[in-house]
């Protein structure tokens, strides 16, 4: 299912699965209107009647910590109920599919479903399969998209550089092959006109020239980094070492790691940005992710106000 499925007729949101062909004006409107919510994410009851008898079900057969949690407090602080799932816990240990999981929980009158899956177009597959009042958001389906946390990083970068993109220099760095967030980035980015995308990294943890399309790639990180406007490291997924992707942790971080050193080639004004979780000495030093260019919680900060944003957009009707 590609992004213009998950429009209704009249053009709106009716799912967010992938950034992938989103228009820029429904991207631009969903940044401006999470930055509008940045306070409420914060706290408060302002919002709490918003969707009051609505339910938001996290829907997650992998595990996580901050888009989970995230999206809990989004949907609280519009006033929906919230329901966890834990597939480690549920009847899929016992054989049921997604399928009749998502058609149980509708039965009982869930009206939102955040769902991650281990699984390429698992979620988009789920959401074709919905009710027809039901909503999906795309919480990251395998290498394949992480929608909200592609717009986070905007929103993050947006703040952080203003709303003109075509002026900016973006370098992403790292495991780029298996990362959906480096995937709904590059589409986010592409789609906002952002001036120069920079792809740095090992030649077997880069993806096929589609996935690259329009950017610059780099071998060397050192010229990547050279005049940056923002640095978006991505984390060197380690579960996978037994596979044999880099010959060495310290080996790595010499020639993709962002250091000190590494970063003051960037301009100096440059943000340092990383979904998470972070290896620290592995793509990314401890005293660059904590220092002052560090722009990693604030984007933690960010998921909340981003996924109210799409909660609103998907059920404002």
């Amino acid at each position: 299912m590609t992004a213009d499925h998950s429009l209704a007729a009249d053009g709106r949101l009716r799912h967010l699965l992938s950034l992938d062909g989103l228009p820029a004006p429904i991207l631009t409107a969903l940044l401006e209107r999470a930055d509008a919510l940045r306070g409420h994410a914060r706290g408060g009851t302002a919002l709490r009647r918003s969707f009051a008898g609505r339910t938001l079900c996290t829907l997650f057969f992998e595990a996580s910590t901050r888009t989970r949690s995230s999206f809990q407090l989004a949907a609280t602080r519009l006033g929906m109920d919230v329901l966890g799932f834990d597939a480690s816990t549920s009847s899929t240990k016992k054989g049921e599919t997604a399928l009749d999981t998502l058609r149980t929980l509708e039965a009982m009158g869930v009206d939102v479903f955040v769902i991650r899956h281990a699984d390429d177009g698992a979620v988009a597959a789920l959401a074709a399969a919905a009710a027809p009042g039901t909503r999906v958001i795309n919480a990251g389906d395998g290498r394949n998209a992480h929608p909200t946390q592609g717009l986070l990083d905007m929103l993050t970068l947006r703040r952080a550089k203003g709303p003109d993109f075509s002026r900016l220099t973006v370098v992403i760095a790292g495991d780029v092959k298996h990362s959906r967030v480096a995937r709904s980035d590059l589409h986010a980015l592409r789609a906002l006109g952002c001036g120069e995308i920079r792809v740095c990294g090992p030649a077997n943890l880069l993806p096929g020239p589609d996935v690259l399309q329009g950017c610059r790639v780099f071998a060397d990180f050192d010229e990547a980094v050279a005049g940056a406007d923002a640095v978006m490291m991505l984390r060197l997924q380690r579960e996978r070492m037994e596979e044999g992707l880099v010959p060495s942790l310290e080996g790595y971080f010499r020639d993709y790691g962002l250091d000190a050193r590494r970063l003051a080639l960037a301009k100096p004004d440059a943000i340092v940005m990383h979904p998470g979780p972070m290896n620290r000495g592995v793509e990314i030093a401890g005293d660059v992710a904590d220092g002052p260019q560090s722009r990693v919680l604030e984007q933690v900060g960010n998921g909340v106000a981003v996924r109210m944003a799409v909660i609103e957009a998907l059920l404002g009707d």
